[in-house]
């Protein structure tokens, strides 16, 4: 039942990008949120191993959800900061300010989910053995990327930024380039 699920989780990988880069019309952009997905997976990994549970089906359906939740925290802020943006503002003070008001939401949200899963973690009595990897896997994944996340993607979202700015430029001076001639 494993083997498939490598290409299950790259499926969704890479339909959330398509979804993403549509809805910000951009390649760049979707990467910025998908860069925190590797400190969840890293995490719910590390977490299964202290926990003594092996990477069984149950455990990467927990990983498959902590796609969908981890990816929600950067889109929270990228979205904010797009939208500063394009009214103007710097990528950094864009980002800066997301970060600053989004921290709240971010950690309600994330807070109610490590919450939620902790029963499953750490649950005894019947059928606790089969849930038990689905809970680990999500405090662990939410944990850790909650702990990297909230520093890396402002900084990984003000590099994708420049060098969004420097294929602008680029571009726009080509096309400069050919109305001269």
């Amino acid at each position: 039942a494993l083997d498939s699920q490598l290409m299950l989780i790259l499926a969704a990988i890479v339909t959330v990008y398509i979804v993403l880069g549509v809805l910000y019309e951009s390649y760049i952009h979707p990467v910025t949120i998908l860069s925190t997905l590797p400190s969840a997976g890293m995490g719910a990994l590390l977490a299964l191993i202290l926990g003594g549970e092996d990477l069984s089906v149950v455990a990467i359906i927990g990983i498959v959800l902590l796609i969908g939740i981890v990816k929600k925290n950067a889109i929270m802020m990228v979205d904010f900061a797009i939208e500063a943006t394009r009214q103007g503002r710097s990528s950094f003070d864009a980002i800066h300010e997301a970060c600053r008001l989004r921290f709240r939401p971010i950690m309600m949200t994330t807070m109610a989910a490590l919450l939620g899963a902790m029963p499953l973690a750490f649950g005894f009595g019947d059928g606790s053995e089969m849930r038990r990897p689905l809970g680990i896997a999500i405090v662990g994944g939410l944990v850790m990327s909650q702990l990297l996340t909230l520093y890396t993607t402002p900084v990984v979202y003000l590099y994708l930024d420049r060098l969004r700015l420097w294929f602008e430029r680029r571009r726009n001076a080509g096309r400069l380039l050919l109305e001269t001639r």
